[in-house]
């Protein structure tokens, strides 16, 4: 798992891939934070990512540009989308301190909209 983890350190996105029904994967690149032996995610509660996580937790991750082009190995693993309170106000901690002003105006630009956001836990297999 140390190792899983190892090729996520100074990386500014990921790339997971989650499953619809029929098996077809569709991937996504995304911004993360690390949590201990944990990935995290922040993104729309009513995201078609988050949808597919719910149905299947099985979801690959890598590495990736902001493009979504791959720039390590994937890595088979377990998503959870948590929508308790505490654990979103810990997203946002770890994402306030990873990504600074930047997500800071994409928040604002969110509350603005009244977008409701949920946090995606990534464990490794």
């Amino acid at each position: 798992m140390k190792n899983a983890l190892k090729q996520f350190e100074n990386q500014q996105y990921l790339n997971i891939e989650t499953f619809r029904k029929s098996g077809q994967g569709v991937k996504t690149p995304v911004w993360f934070a690390q949590d201990g032996e944990t990935l995290r995610i922040w993104t729309q509660s009513d995201s078609g990512k988050v949808k597919r996580i719910r149905r299947n937790a099985n979801v690959r991750v890598t590495p990736s540009s902001v493009s979504g082009e791959t720039l390590g190995e994937w890595v088979d693993a377990n998503a959870t989308a948590l929508e308790d309170a505490q654990e979103i106000k810990r997203t946002i901690t770890l994402f306030k301190k990873k990504y600074g002003l930047m997500f800071n105006a994409f928040r604002l630009i969110g509350k603005i909209r009244r977008i409701a956001y949920t946090t995606i836990r990534v464990d490794f297999n």
